[in-house]
């Protein structure tokens, strides 16, 4: 049962929601429904709810793939209008196979999943370097 944000609620002010989970494949799941639960306090169709459940899942497992030493970390701000959501993994410690750091708005650096994120959000940033990797995706209402 949704519980939308109210004007008597404070709906107009940004309220933050963080995340910590061990990087591991079996956390995203944990993730994906943080998020949603945290969206489903706006007015987003199931159709956006299940696109943003989808991204967050792509956002974490690029994470985990690219390397570091830390747990992911997601930040979720909820803003009256939009979800900005933060996903990342500090360390410098890549994995065998791992992509080379890459910066910028090429969907061709994060690979397939950055390409489908891109498609399901209003917004994408992709970073990846020797300090982590981060991604954060913004999915506005009404769009």
């Amino acid at each position: 049962m949704r519980q939308p944000l109210s004007p008597e609620s404070g709906a107009n002010k940004t309220r933050r929601v963080e995340l910590h989970i061990p990087a591991e494949p079996e956390w995203v799941g944990v993730a994906r429904l943080t998020a949603a639960g945290i969206a489903s306090r706006l007015d987003f169709s199931i159709e956006d709810l299940e696109d943003l459940k989808l991204a967050v899942a792509e956002a974490c497992n690029c994470c985990i793939q690219n390397g570091g030493d830390g747990d992911l970390s997601m930040a979720c701000e909820l803003q009256s209008d939009r979800i900005a959501i933060a996903v990342e993994r500090r360390g410098a410690l890549a994995k065998p196979g791992a992509r080379p750091p890459a910066s910028g708005d090429d969907a061709e650096l994060g690979g397939l999943g950055v390409f489908l994120i891109r498609a399901l959000m209003d917004d994408v940033v992709y970073s990846s370097d020797q300090t982590g990797t981060r991604l954060t995706l913004i999915k506005r209402l009404g769009k």
